[in-house]
């Protein structure tokens, strides 16, 4: 079905996942060329050009993107230029020569004030510069107007790179007690779960399915419900194989409030998005996030 698959931000979460999967798919492995930050440059759009029209794939799958939430109000340019700018000219490579495009984006175009889940005809109202920047990328790409898949997801996590969970085992490790919010919800997502799901969509797209769909693990949580599963799922890994336990233990984590945790950028208090689309069009259905959890703690201890 795919003859050449250009791979961008392999040192990502979402694109190293997506590396290994393809690695372990031998229908895949020898069509993808995976790009890194060093190899494609982003805020370089010449550079994504060629690059395109070097490779000449018929799938472009771009993970790649600038995702420092806090420190995007302090940079929007290249938050835009990641987030927004490369987006749409790989969107515009890919109408060139004919390929289709697989994109990410966030549950932070939502502004979280809606009761209930999210679902991909909700309004976008994004709070901070991240959140805008992944918007405008969004709509830079559906502007193009070729064959396209943007897959919203929400609390990225993995066993590869920084992120949450990477945290918390961190600080639990150091500190008797954490102060987590628990005012905030959504789905942690696994980047193994992404990954997983990408695959399946790949085998099942065809040309007239396009557009945007929410892609994140089953059930919700809170940051704190989030944080007090990793304590409780990774000491009770390391107990059954005798391995010392972590210094804070679950009852030891405090939930607080946003505001007792203020921060540059803005979150949503509600990120909860609905599926029924992804699962309606492509039979794909996510694990819960707890079930995901434990695989990603499994796959660190």
């Amino acid at each position: 079905m795919y003859k050449k698959i250009l791979l961008t931000g392999v040192n990502g979460q979402v694109g190293h996942a997506l590396q290994q999967a393809f690695l372990k798919e031998t229908a895949f492995a020898d069509l993808v060329v995976s790009l890194d930050r060093s190899q494609l440059d982003l805020t370089d759009q010449d550079a994504i050009r060629r690059a395109v029209q070097t490779i000449q794939p018929d799938l472009i799958i771009n993970p790649a993107a600038y995702t420092a939430v806090d420190k995007a109000e302090s940079e929007p340019e290249l938050a835009y230029a990641i987030n927004a700018a490369a987006p749409q000219v790989l969107a515009e490579e890919a109408a060139k020569v004919g390929a289709r495009l697989i994109h990410f984006s966030t549950d932070y175009v939502y502004a979280g004030n809606k009761l209930g889940t999210y679902v991909e005809e909700d309004t976008t109202q994004p709070l901070s510069v991240y959140g805008k920047s992944k918007l405008a990328g969004e709509e830079a790409i559906r502007s193009v107007g070729l064959p396209h898949l943007i897959f919203r997801t929400s609390w990225v996590y993995g066993a590869y790179g920084k992120n949450f969970l990477k945290t918390i085992l961190r600080l639990a490790a150091e500190r008797d007690e954490l102060r987590i919010v628990a005012d905030q919800f959504g789905a942690p997502t696994s980047s193994t779960s992404i990954a997983n799901a990408v695959l399946s969509v790949m085998s099942n797209w065809q040309n007239e399915l396009t557009g945007t769909y929410h892609l994140v693990n089953a059930g919700q949580t809170s940051w704190h419900g989030f944080a007090v599963a990793i304590v409780e799922e990774y000491n009770r890994i390391q107990m059954a194989h005798g391995l010392p336990l972590l210094k804070a233990s679950a009852e030891n984590i405090q939930a607080i409030t946003t505001q007792d945790y203020p921060t540059p950028a803005a979150r949503p208090a509600n990120s909860c998005l609905d599926c029924t689309k992804l699962v309606t069009d492509f039979s794909v259905r996510l694990p819960d996030w707890h079930a995901a959890l434990i695989t990603e703690l499994q796959a660190i201890s």
